[in-house]
Protein backbone atom coordinates (compact mmCIF):
# COMPACT_ATOMS: atom_id res chain seq x y z
CA UNK A 1 0.00 0.00 0.00
CA UNK A 2 2.73 2.58 0.81
CA UNK A 3 4.10 1.87 -2.64
CA UNK A 4 1.28 2.86 -4.97
CA UNK A 5 0.63 5.80 -2.16
CA UNK A 6 4.03 7.05 -3.15
CA UNK A 7 3.53 6.37 -6.94
CA UNK A 8 0.52 8.27 -6.94
CA UNK A 9 1.58 11.65 -5.35
CA UNK A 10 4.27 11.14 -7.76
CA UNK A 11 2.33 10.79 -10.87
CA UNK A 12 0.14 14.01 -9.81
CA UNK A 13 3.21 16.47 -7.80
CA UNK A 14 6.15 15.05 -10.94
CA UNK A 15 9.55 15.81 -9.71
CA UNK A 16 9.52 17.29 -6.46
CA UNK A 17 7.18 13.96 -5.44
CA UNK A 18 10.66 12.13 -6.49
CA UNK A 19 13.32 14.12 -5.06
CA UNK A 20 11.12 13.60 -1.70
CA UNK A 21 10.96 9.72 -2.35
CA UNK A 22 14.24 10.13 -3.11
CA UNK A 23 16.06 11.81 -0.06
CA UNK A 24 13.79 9.35 1.97
CA UNK A 25 15.16 6.29 1.16
CA UNK A 26 18.62 7.38 1.22
CA UNK A 27 17.95 8.33 5.09
CA UNK A 28 16.24 5.03 4.85
CA UNK A 29 19.52 3.35 3.58
CA UNK A 30 21.97 4.85 5.79
CA UNK A 31 19.98 4.29 8.75
CA UNK A 32 19.64 0.86 7.81
CA UNK A 33 23.80 0.49 7.58
CA UNK A 34 23.80 2.17 10.83
CA UNK A 35 21.76 -0.60 12.20
CA UNK A 36 23.35 -3.52 10.33
CA UNK A 37 27.00 -2.59 11.83
CA UNK A 38 25.86 -2.16 15.49
CA UNK A 39 24.17 -5.63 14.63
CA UNK A 40 26.99 -7.31 13.10
CA UNK A 41 28.98 -5.84 16.27
CA UNK A 42 26.60 -7.58 18.59
CA UNK A 43 26.57 -10.78 16.50
CA UNK A 44 30.58 -10.69 16.72
CA UNK A 45 30.26 -10.76 20.56
CA UNK A 46 28.37 -13.45 20.59
CA UNK A 47 31.08 -15.37 18.59
CA UNK A 48 33.30 -14.49 20.89
CA UNK A 49 31.74 -15.41 23.91
CA UNK A 50 30.84 -18.60 22.09
CA UNK A 51 34.14 -19.59 20.97
CA UNK A 52 35.45 -19.03 24.55
CA UNK A 53 33.17 -20.76 26.29
CA UNK A 54 34.06 -23.83 23.77
CA UNK A 55 37.40 -23.73 24.01
CA UNK A 56 37.80 -22.52 27.58
CA UNK A 57 35.19 -23.85 29.52
CA UNK A 58 36.17 -26.21 32.43
CA UNK A 59 34.09 -29.08 31.15
CA UNK A 60 33.40 -29.61 27.05
CA UNK A 61 30.17 -28.21 26.34
CA UNK A 62 27.10 -29.13 24.47
CA UNK A 63 27.41 -27.00 21.48
CA UNK A 64 23.90 -27.52 20.35
CA UNK A 65 22.73 -26.76 23.81
CA UNK A 66 24.56 -23.89 24.12
CA UNK A 67 23.26 -22.46 20.53
CA UNK A 68 19.59 -23.00 21.76
CA UNK A 69 20.12 -21.74 25.78
CA UNK A 70 21.29 -18.92 23.74
CA UNK A 71 17.89 -18.43 21.41
CA UNK A 72 15.59 -19.42 23.89
CA UNK A 73 17.12 -16.71 26.10
CA UNK A 74 16.70 -14.09 23.51
CA UNK A 75 13.02 -15.22 22.77
CA UNK A 76 11.67 -15.17 26.49
CA UNK A 77 13.50 -11.92 26.69
CA UNK A 78 11.26 -10.61 24.68
CA UNK A 79 7.53 -11.56 26.45
CA UNK A 80 6.60 -14.24 28.76
CA UNK A 81 4.95 -16.34 25.62
CA UNK A 82 7.69 -16.07 23.55
CA UNK A 83 10.13 -19.13 23.31
CA UNK A 84 12.23 -22.05 21.35
CA UNK A 85 10.58 -25.22 20.90
CA UNK A 86 13.42 -28.02 20.30
CA UNK A 87 12.24 -30.84 17.80
CA UNK A 88 10.68 -33.14 20.63
CA UNK A 89 8.50 -29.80 21.88
CA UNK A 90 7.71 -29.01 18.38
CA UNK A 91 6.44 -32.68 17.81
CA UNK A 92 4.41 -32.42 21.03
CA UNK A 93 2.90 -29.22 20.71
CA UNK A 94 1.30 -30.84 17.79
CA UNK A 95 -0.30 -33.78 19.33
CA UNK A 96 -1.53 -31.62 21.98
CA UNK A 97 -3.27 -29.00 19.28
CA UNK A 98 -4.77 -32.61 17.76
CA UNK A 99 -6.09 -33.11 21.38
CA UNK A 100 -4.57 -36.16 22.30
CA UNK A 101 -0.70 -36.80 24.50
CA UNK A 102 0.88 -38.40 27.44
CA UNK A 103 1.93 -36.61 30.58
CA UNK A 104 0.14 -35.45 33.65
CA UNK A 105 -2.48 -32.94 32.24
CA UNK A 106 -1.46 -29.80 33.35
CA UNK A 107 -1.34 -25.87 31.69
CA UNK A 108 2.04 -24.58 33.14
CA UNK A 109 3.94 -21.44 32.70
CA UNK A 110 7.20 -19.80 34.25
CA UNK A 111 7.05 -17.31 36.81
CA UNK A 112 11.16 -16.41 38.37
CA UNK A 113 12.32 -19.67 37.28
CA UNK A 114 9.90 -21.30 38.89
CA UNK A 115 6.76 -23.53 36.82
CA UNK A 116 2.99 -22.36 37.77
CA UNK A 117 0.26 -24.03 37.38
CA UNK A 118 -2.53 -22.49 35.45
CA UNK A 119 -4.46 -24.85 35.94
CA UNK A 120 -5.15 -28.85 35.82
CA UNK A 121 -7.37 -30.12 33.08
CA UNK A 122 -10.15 -31.56 34.04
CA UNK A 123 -10.35 -35.61 34.62
CA UNK A 124 -6.68 -35.48 34.17
CA UNK A 125 -4.00 -37.31 36.60
CA UNK A 126 -2.93 -34.02 38.29
CA UNK A 127 -6.42 -32.78 39.07
CA UNK A 128 -7.23 -36.36 40.15
CA UNK A 129 -3.97 -35.68 42.65
CA UNK A 130 -4.95 -32.64 43.63
CA UNK A 131 -2.97 -30.36 41.79
CA UNK A 132 -4.20 -27.15 41.85
CA UNK A 133 -4.62 -23.66 39.82
CA UNK A 134 -1.27 -21.41 41.28
CA UNK A 135 0.52 -23.92 43.04
CA UNK A 136 4.79 -23.61 42.43
CA UNK A 137 6.20 -26.35 41.56
CA UNK A 138 9.83 -26.60 42.79
CA UNK A 139 10.84 -29.79 42.03
CA UNK A 140 10.57 -32.43 39.80
CA UNK A 141 11.46 -36.16 41.13
CA UNK A 142 13.25 -34.40 43.24
CA UNK A 143 15.25 -32.64 40.51
CA UNK A 144 14.78 -28.44 41.32
CA UNK A 145 12.93 -26.89 38.31
CA UNK A 146 15.28 -23.83 39.11
CA UNK A 147 17.64 -23.23 36.07
CA UNK A 148 15.48 -25.76 33.58
CA UNK A 149 13.76 -23.90 30.72
CA UNK A 150 10.03 -24.26 30.95
CA UNK A 151 10.28 -26.95 27.74
CA UNK A 152 12.42 -28.47 29.74
CA UNK A 153 10.95 -28.64 33.02
CA UNK A 154 7.56 -30.17 30.77
CA UNK A 155 9.91 -32.96 29.01
CA UNK A 156 10.98 -34.05 32.48
CA UNK A 157 6.53 -34.45 33.44
CA UNK A 158 6.15 -36.03 30.41
CA UNK A 159 7.15 -39.90 29.98
CA UNK A 160 5.74 -43.77 29.60
CA UNK A 161 2.43 -44.03 30.54
CA UNK A 162 1.64 -45.60 33.87
CA UNK A 163 4.93 -44.40 34.93
CA UNK A 164 4.78 -42.32 38.54
CA UNK A 165 6.59 -38.06 39.07
CA UNK A 166 6.70 -36.96 42.57
CA UNK A 167 6.32 -33.33 42.25
CA UNK A 168 6.92 -30.85 45.37
CA UNK A 169 4.90 -28.01 45.46
CA UNK A 170 5.02 -24.66 47.21
CA UNK A 171 1.53 -23.63 47.63
CA UNK A 172 0.24 -20.52 49.17
CA UNK A 173 -0.93 -20.33 52.95
CA UNK A 174 0.78 -24.25 53.64
CA UNK A 175 3.52 -24.15 55.86
CA UNK A 176 5.49 -26.62 54.39
CA UNK A 177 5.96 -27.87 50.60
CA UNK A 178 4.05 -30.46 49.54
CA UNK A 179 4.76 -33.80 47.55
CA UNK A 180 2.04 -35.00 45.24
CA UNK A 181 2.76 -38.29 43.26
CA UNK A 182 1.02 -38.57 39.74
CA UNK A 183 1.07 -41.76 37.82
CA UNK A 184 1.35 -40.50 33.78
CA UNK A 185 -1.67 -41.51 31.83
CA UNK A 186 -2.45 -40.91 27.93
CA UNK A 187 -4.37 -37.33 28.18
CA UNK A 188 -6.94 -37.40 25.63
CA UNK A 189 -8.89 -34.03 25.57
CA UNK A 190 -12.48 -33.52 25.27
CA UNK A 191 -12.42 -29.82 24.63
CA UNK A 192 -16.25 -29.75 25.04
CA UNK A 193 -18.46 -31.34 27.80
CA UNK A 194 -22.08 -31.13 27.62
CA UNK A 195 -24.74 -31.87 29.59
CA UNK A 196 -28.66 -30.86 30.59
CA UNK A 197 -30.18 -29.38 33.41
CA UNK A 198 -33.56 -28.99 32.85
CA UNK A 199 -34.15 -26.85 30.23
CA UNK A 200 -30.88 -25.53 30.44
CA UNK A 201 -27.57 -26.50 28.12
CA UNK A 202 -24.46 -26.42 29.76
CA UNK A 203 -21.60 -26.21 27.38
CA UNK A 204 -18.18 -26.88 29.39
CA UNK A 205 -15.41 -25.86 26.96
CA UNK A 206 -12.14 -26.86 28.40
CA UNK A 207 -9.75 -25.45 25.63
CA UNK A 208 -9.35 -24.85 21.76
CA UNK A 209 -8.01 -27.59 19.93
CA UNK A 210 -8.49 -28.86 16.71
CA UNK A 211 -11.59 -30.49 17.83
CA UNK A 212 -13.49 -27.98 19.64
CA UNK A 213 -15.55 -26.34 17.11
CA UNK A 214 -16.90 -29.63 16.01
CA UNK A 215 -17.38 -31.19 19.55
CA UNK A 216 -19.44 -27.67 19.88
CA UNK A 217 -21.39 -27.88 16.97
CA UNK A 218 -22.59 -31.95 17.86
CA UNK A 219 -23.46 -30.87 21.22
CA UNK A 220 -25.25 -28.19 20.51
CA UNK A 221 -27.36 -30.25 18.29
CA UNK A 222 -28.00 -33.45 19.87
CA UNK A 223 -29.03 -31.26 23.34
CA UNK A 224 -31.10 -28.65 21.53
CA UNK A 225 -33.01 -32.30 20.30
CA UNK A 226 -33.10 -33.75 23.54
CA UNK A 227 -34.62 -31.00 25.65
CA UNK A 228 -37.03 -29.68 22.58
CA UNK A 229 -36.35 -26.13 20.94
CA UNK A 230 -39.80 -24.92 22.82
CA UNK A 231 -39.20 -26.03 26.32
CA UNK A 232 -34.97 -25.39 26.21
CA UNK A 233 -34.63 -22.22 27.86
CA UNK A 234 -31.08 -20.99 26.47
CA UNK A 235 -26.97 -22.27 26.83
CA UNK A 236 -24.03 -21.78 29.43
CA UNK A 237 -21.45 -21.59 27.98
CA UNK A 238 -18.41 -22.20 30.31
CA UNK A 239 -14.97 -21.02 29.79
CA UNK A 240 -14.09 -20.85 33.39
CA UNK A 241 -10.26 -22.04 33.80
CA UNK A 242 -9.70 -22.18 29.87
CA UNK A 243 -6.53 -21.57 28.69
CA UNK A 244 -6.98 -20.59 25.13
CA UNK A 245 -5.37 -23.04 22.48
CA UNK A 246 -5.84 -21.96 19.00
CA UNK A 247 -7.26 -19.07 16.84
CA UNK A 248 -8.82 -19.90 14.63
CA UNK A 249 -11.39 -22.60 16.85
CA UNK A 250 -12.05 -19.66 19.04
CA UNK A 251 -13.45 -17.45 15.77
CA UNK A 252 -15.23 -20.86 14.19
CA UNK A 253 -16.94 -21.05 18.48
CA UNK A 254 -17.88 -17.30 18.59
CA UNK A 255 -19.14 -18.00 14.99
CA UNK A 256 -21.17 -20.28 15.97
CA UNK A 257 -24.21 -17.88 17.79
CA UNK A 258 -23.57 -15.24 15.78
CA UNK A 259 -25.33 -14.05 12.47
CA UNK A 260 -23.00 -11.56 11.60
CA UNK A 261 -20.47 -8.80 12.63
CA UNK A 262 -16.73 -8.68 13.65
CA UNK A 263 -15.15 -11.30 16.20
CA UNK A 264 -12.12 -10.14 16.59
CA UNK A 265 -9.18 -8.29 14.94
CA UNK A 266 -5.14 -8.89 15.04
CA UNK A 267 -2.66 -6.19 15.03
CA UNK A 268 0.75 -6.48 13.91
CA UNK A 269 4.16 -4.04 14.29
CA UNK A 270 2.93 -2.42 10.68
CA UNK A 271 -1.01 -1.31 10.02
CA UNK A 272 -1.27 -3.26 6.97
CA UNK A 273 -0.80 -6.73 8.92
CA UNK A 274 -4.08 -5.75 10.42
CA UNK A 275 -6.18 -8.90 9.77
CA UNK A 276 -10.13 -8.53 10.30
CA UNK A 277 -12.20 -11.64 11.13
CA UNK A 278 -16.08 -11.92 10.69
CA UNK A 279 -19.13 -13.68 11.47
CA UNK A 280 -20.62 -16.07 9.02
CA UNK A 281 -24.50 -16.39 8.30
CA UNK A 282 -26.13 -18.80 10.85
CA UNK A 283 -26.55 -19.22 14.92
CA UNK A 284 -26.21 -22.81 15.34
CA UNK A 285 -28.88 -22.24 18.96
CA UNK A 286 -31.73 -19.93 16.89
CA UNK A 287 -30.87 -16.95 18.83
CA UNK A 288 -31.79 -18.61 22.34
CA UNK A 289 -29.96 -16.98 25.24
CA UNK A 290 -26.69 -17.21 26.33
CA UNK A 291 -24.83 -16.88 29.70
CA UNK A 292 -20.70 -16.93 28.99
CA UNK A 293 -18.92 -18.13 32.71
CA UNK A 294 -15.27 -16.15 33.22
CA UNK A 295 -12.81 -16.43 35.49
CA UNK A 296 -9.50 -15.53 36.42
CA UNK A 297 -8.21 -18.70 34.63
CA UNK A 298 -9.82 -17.84 31.27
CA UNK A 299 -7.66 -16.31 29.28
CA UNK A 300 -6.47 -16.17 25.49
CA UNK A 301 -8.99 -18.16 23.09
CA UNK A 302 -11.59 -17.76 25.74
CA UNK A 303 -11.16 -14.26 26.21
CA UNK A 304 -11.74 -13.74 22.54
CA UNK A 305 -15.00 -15.69 22.47
CA UNK A 306 -16.45 -13.68 25.79
CA UNK A 307 -15.21 -10.56 24.04
CA UNK A 308 -17.12 -11.07 21.15
CA UNK A 309 -20.20 -12.04 22.48
CA UNK A 310 -20.29 -9.32 25.06
CA UNK A 311 -19.54 -6.53 22.70
CA UNK A 312 -22.57 -7.76 20.17
CA UNK A 313 -24.46 -8.12 23.37
CA UNK A 314 -24.98 -11.60 22.01
CA UNK A 315 -24.57 -12.95 25.44
CA UNK A 316 -24.60 -11.33 29.24
CA UNK A 317 -20.70 -12.65 30.93
CA UNK A 318 -20.88 -13.17 34.09
CA UNK A 319 -18.13 -14.66 36.80
CA UNK A 320 -14.83 -13.01 37.67
CA UNK A 321 -12.26 -10.86 35.71
CA UNK A 322 -10.60 -12.92 33.16
CA UNK A 323 -7.06 -13.57 32.80
CA UNK A 324 -6.07 -10.93 30.55
CA UNK A 325 -4.03 -12.60 27.63
CA UNK A 326 -4.42 -10.37 24.37
CA UNK A 327 -2.01 -11.36 22.29
CA UNK A 328 -1.48 -14.22 19.71
CA UNK A 329 1.69 -16.39 19.03
CA UNK A 330 2.72 -17.40 15.75
CA UNK A 331 4.44 -20.90 15.25
CA UNK A 332 7.05 -20.62 12.72
CA UNK A 333 8.90 -23.72 12.30
CA UNK A 334 12.42 -24.02 11.50
CA UNK A 335 13.02 -26.68 8.84
CA UNK A 336 14.05 -30.27 11.23
CA UNK A 337 15.05 -28.22 14.11
CA UNK A 338 11.99 -27.18 16.11
CA UNK A 339 10.05 -23.91 15.78
CA UNK A 340 9.91 -20.84 17.39
CA UNK A 341 6.86 -19.22 19.21
CA UNK A 342 6.68 -15.99 18.40
CA UNK A 343 4.55 -12.87 19.71
CA UNK A 344 3.51 -11.45 16.42
CA UNK A 345 0.12 -9.35 17.09
CA UNK A 346 -2.51 -7.94 19.65
CA UNK A 347 -5.69 -8.90 18.94
CA UNK A 348 -9.17 -6.48 19.93
CA UNK A 349 -12.70 -7.07 20.45
CA UNK A 350 -15.45 -5.85 17.92
CA UNK A 351 -15.49 -2.48 19.67
CA UNK A 352 -11.58 -1.88 19.39
CA UNK A 353 -11.15 -3.49 23.07
CA UNK A 354 -6.99 -4.46 24.02
CA UNK A 355 -7.71 -6.74 27.00
CA UNK A 356 -4.16 -7.32 27.25
CA UNK A 357 -2.82 -7.42 30.98
CA UNK A 358 -6.42 -5.93 31.86
CA UNK A 359 -8.90 -8.71 30.90
CA UNK A 360 -12.60 -8.80 30.48
CA UNK A 361 -14.93 -7.39 33.11
CA UNK A 362 -18.06 -9.81 33.25
CA UNK A 363 -21.44 -7.80 32.91
CA UNK A 364 -22.24 -9.29 36.02
CA UNK A 365 -19.68 -10.06 38.42
CA UNK A 366 -20.87 -12.98 41.02
CA UNK A 367 -18.37 -14.45 43.06
CA UNK A 368 -18.02 -17.91 45.17
CA UNK A 369 -17.71 -18.65 48.49
CA UNK A 370 -14.34 -19.63 48.86
CA UNK A 371 -13.40 -22.09 51.82
CA UNK A 372 -11.23 -21.05 54.42
CA UNK A 373 -8.55 -23.30 53.66
CA UNK A 374 -8.15 -21.87 50.09
CA UNK A 375 -9.08 -18.10 50.96
CA UNK A 376 -6.55 -15.67 49.61
CA UNK A 377 -4.77 -18.73 47.41
CA UNK A 378 -7.82 -18.76 44.97
CA UNK A 379 -6.66 -15.60 42.94
CA UNK A 380 -4.46 -15.64 39.59
CA UNK A 381 -2.15 -13.01 39.55
CA UNK A 382 -3.43 -12.73 35.50
CA UNK A 383 -1.05 -11.49 32.38
CA UNK A 384 -0.49 -8.26 34.44
CA UNK A 385 1.83 -10.49 36.90
CA UNK A 386 4.20 -11.78 34.69
CA UNK A 387 7.16 -10.45 34.37
CA UNK A 388 8.28 -9.02 31.03
CA UNK A 389 4.19 -8.53 29.85
CA UNK A 390 3.27 -6.73 26.66
CA UNK A 391 2.24 -3.12 28.43
CA UNK A 392 -1.49 -1.72 28.12
CA UNK A 393 -1.58 1.63 27.43
CA UNK A 394 -4.84 1.76 30.15
CA UNK A 395 -4.68 0.80 33.26
CA UNK A 396 -3.83 -2.96 33.76
CA UNK A 397 -5.84 -5.25 36.14
CA UNK A 398 -4.38 -8.37 38.07
CA UNK A 399 -5.91 -11.26 38.21
CA UNK A 400 -8.89 -12.52 40.14
CA UNK A 401 -10.58 -15.59 41.97
CA UNK A 402 -10.43 -19.18 39.50
CA UNK A 403 -11.95 -21.10 42.53
CA UNK A 404 -14.87 -23.42 41.23
CA UNK A 405 -16.67 -25.41 43.48
CA UNK A 406 -16.82 -29.45 42.72
CA UNK A 407 -20.17 -29.03 43.92
CA UNK A 408 -22.35 -27.75 41.38
CA UNK A 409 -24.77 -27.08 44.21
CA UNK A 410 -22.28 -24.66 45.26
CA UNK A 411 -21.30 -23.06 42.50
CA UNK A 412 -23.00 -19.32 42.70
CA UNK A 413 -21.78 -18.20 39.25
CA UNK A 414 -23.62 -21.47 37.67
CA UNK A 415 -26.57 -21.23 39.79
CA UNK A 416 -26.37 -17.44 38.75
CA UNK A 417 -26.35 -18.54 34.92
CA UNK A 418 -29.53 -20.72 35.64
CA UNK A 419 -31.37 -18.04 37.46
CA UNK A 420 -30.84 -15.49 34.93
CA UNK A 421 -31.50 -18.20 31.71
CA UNK A 422 -35.26 -19.00 33.77
CA UNK A 423 -35.59 -15.43 34.59
CA UNK A 424 -36.36 -16.09 37.99
CA UNK A 425 -33.81 -13.02 39.14
CA UNK A 426 -33.17 -10.22 36.42
CA UNK A 427 -30.90 -8.49 38.71
CA UNK A 428 -29.04 -5.40 36.98
CA UNK A 429 -29.54 -4.65 33.60
CA UNK A 430 -26.51 -5.51 31.40
CA UNK A 431 -23.49 -3.06 31.74
CA UNK A 432 -23.23 -1.62 28.03
CA UNK A 433 -20.29 -2.18 25.83
CA UNK A 434 -17.36 0.17 25.12
CA UNK A 435 -18.32 1.91 21.59
CA UNK A 436 -14.64 2.54 20.84
CA UNK A 437 -13.88 2.88 16.71
CA UNK A 438 -10.61 0.53 16.08
CA UNK A 439 -7.94 3.36 14.72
Amino acid sequence: MRKISLMMIGAFVGASATALVSQTQLLSSTSAVAASAETYRQLSLFGDVFEKIRTDYVEKPDESKLVESAINGMLTSLDPHSSYMDPKSFRDMQVQTRGEFGGLGIEVTMEEGLIKVVAPIDETPAAKAGVMSNDIITHIDDEQVQGLTLNQAVDKMRGPVNTAVRLKIQRKGAKEPLEIKVSRDVIRIRPVRARVEDDVVVLRVTQFNEQTFENLKAAIERHTNEVGAEKLKGFVVDLRNNPGGLLDQAIMVSDAFLDRGEIVSTRGRNADETQRFNAKGGDLTKGKPLVVLINGGSASASEIVAGALQDHKRAIVMGTRSFGKGSVQTIIPLGGNGAVRLTTARYYTPSGRSIQAKGIDPDREVTQDIPDELKGKDETKGEAGLRGHLKNDKDEKGGSSAYIPTDPAKDKQLIAAYEYLRGQRQGAAVTPAPTKVPN
